[in-house]
């Protein structure tokens, strides 16, 4: 699995360059750069792989050096293979949970793309998982967890532990139509915790669905120098014209201080190192020298019994290779650049305000792996946070992200979910069925290009979806 993922090269045929350029310039005029930018095919600039099957989200970034790739498989062989109960022989790898929701980071980000929620009853849930937190403020300003069952509600567990709880979903459809009458209906989930293993959740606990997304491009987008996110809020809202993104500044563990988040749906974790930290924490019960508690809260007593794979559980430098691997992930390059149709989509996305909270282009700084280093790319992201309305909101904070906010997500690879994941489940609790349902959705600041995307003519609407299938 992991040989093939790096080969160097450029699978598959560029799109002709003169409509590459003629989207470039479509692109450029939107977002301030110049004539001599590089192709838009190129979303992840120099990293961007031109793969479109079902290995796209799988592939290094093309402008990694031999040692470097190196790197990048065993950070692959740590993401993708199953961690064991303790004590195990395989001593490289055991500590698991002693409650958990998956085995592996791949378990969730299958392929290293987006996971879906559980089809039925009977489908077993990988990727989806609850976030639980009550009234107030926890160390260092992030969310205070349930007092019996803790910042996560953990559905599996190593022998002799019992599981927290599991999930519960019920959908009702919200019917809706177009101003041209066309019909839709939105899928609304209601989320509960069954048979809880240590009597009920506080009666004030906040419940926040989270679905894992893909991971590509992540060590671009830490990339981005910071004084460029910051330069793009407005959280007074002082231009006017409805949108007010606003940073959310976090702890960063190592610094021992709060600094701007970047990844998470909520932005709540500062750089990729921390937030692989926090998911082999809390979802693989697997500690660090980032988190080096056992994720036990103390009426769990069989849980804080159990035995433990070594303190930490992942040492600094698997760790780091992890969190290499996920930096660089190369981008998928952008696809049918030569189609009229996503030309004329790419229009209708500027010019109905997506691109106010989706902004298209970024150059990256200086950043430790140099390959990631003074690139032009195009992840369609201010990485900041934004009210997206009532039927979005989840009603927990996260450090400073209000219950109605979240960090817009980039958008480059959206396209292929279908083709790798085989689903096209999107949003933040993967509610969505299809990319216009993920559309129909928004609310609050985004209300306004709501809007102006609903009174489009159809043709338009299409084509908008159609750029979106592009990226």
């Amino acid at each position: 699995m992991t040989g093939s993922r790096s080969a160097p090269g450029r699978p598959g045929a560029r799109a002709p360059l003169v409509a590459a350029l003629l989207a470039a310039a479509l692109l450029l005029a939107a977002c301030g750069g110049s004539d001599d930018e590089l192709p838009v095919a190129e979303l992840g600039g120099d990293t961007t792989a031109f793969t479109s099957n079902r290995e796209a989200f799988g592939l290094s970034a093309r402008n990694l050096n031999n040692e470097q790739r190196r790197t990048f498989e065993v950070g692959d062989s740590f993401f993708t293979q199953n961690w064991v109960t303790a004590p195990a022989s395989t001593e490289a790898r055991d500590g698991l949970g002693p409650t958990f929701n998956a085995q592996a980071c791949s378990s969730c980000h299958v392929l290293d793309g987006r996971a879906q929620p559980p089809m039925d009853a009977d489908d077993p849930e990988r990727g989806l998982l609850l976030r639980l937190s009550v009234p107030g403020e926890g160390p260092n300003g992030g969310p205070l967890g349930d007092p019996v069952y803790g910042g996560q509600l953990q559905d599996r567990a190593i022998l002799g532990v019992p599981p927290e709880g599991s999930i519960l979903i019920v959908y009702e459809e919200i019917e809706g139509s177009y101003p041209d009458g066309e019909r839709f209906s939105l899928r609304k989930p209601l989320y509960s915790v069954g048979d809880p293993a240590f009597g009920p959740l506080a009666a004030d606990v906040m419940i926040s669905p989270r679905i894992a997304p893909v991971v590509v491009g992540m060590g671009l987008l830490e990339a981005i120098p910071e004084a460029d996110i910051l330069a793009l809020a407005d959280p007074d809202d002082l231009d006017g014209d409805g949108i007010s993104g606003r940073p959310n500044m976090v702890w960063h563990v190592q610094r021992q201080a709060d600094v701007l988040g970047r990844f998470g749906w909520k932005a709540n974790a500062p750089n990729v190192l921390q937030q692989a930290a926090g998911a082999f924490h809390g979802d693989i019960g697997i500690t660090s020298s980032l988190f080096p508690d056992q994720n036990c809260p103390p009426p769990q007593t069989a849980c804080g019994a159990a035995l433990d794979g070594g303190n930490p559980e992942v040492p600094d430098e698997r760790l780091g290779k992890v969190a290499f691997y996920v930096q660089t992930l190369a981008v998928p390059a952008m696809r049918d650049l030569d189609d009229d149709q996503v030309i004329e989509g790419f229009r209708q996305f500027m010019a109905v305000g997506c691109g106010s909270c989706h902004v298209p282009r970024h150059v990256t700084g200086e950043h430790s792996i140099d390959a990631l280093s003074d690139q032009v790319i195009f992840p369609f992201t201010d990485l900041l946070l934004h009210d997206m309305g009532e039927g979005l909101a989840d009603g927990r904070p996260d450090f400073e992200a209000d219950g109605q906010e979240w960090r817009t997500p980039p958008l480059w690879g959206i396209g292929l979910v279908e083709t790798v994941n085989g689903h096209t489940m999107f949003l933040h609790d993967g509610r969505a069925r299809s990319l216009e349902e993920a559309i129909l959705w928004h609310g609050g600041e985004a209300a306004a290009a709501l809007e102006a995307f609903m009174a489009l003519p159809k043709e338009q609407r299409e084509a908008l979806l159609r750029f979106l299938e592009s990226l």
